[in-house]
């Protein structure tokens, strides 16, 4: 498992987004695709919606990696 850390500089940030800022994908475009495809999960938890509101203190994990929100 890789683990990595998101530094949130605002109150949320979208799932999509976060996908691409972390450099997961090149676009929010293909974030909202990896997020589709069902292999994302929030706090343990499937999450399909793709501009799900991630905030400080959340875990996303996206097949072997880990970000944790901070």
């Amino acid at each position: 498992m890789q683990n990595t850390t998101f530094e949130l500089t605002s109150e949320f940030v979208e799932l999509n987004q976060l996908l691409k800022l972390v450099g997961l994908c090149d676009s929010g475009g293909a974030g909202k695709n990896i997020v589709a495809s069902g292999v994302v999960s929030v706090d343990g938890k499937k999450e399909l919606r793709k501009t799900a509101k991630i905030r400080t203190g959340q875990t996303v994990t996206v097949g072997d990696v880990r970000i944790a929100v901070r």
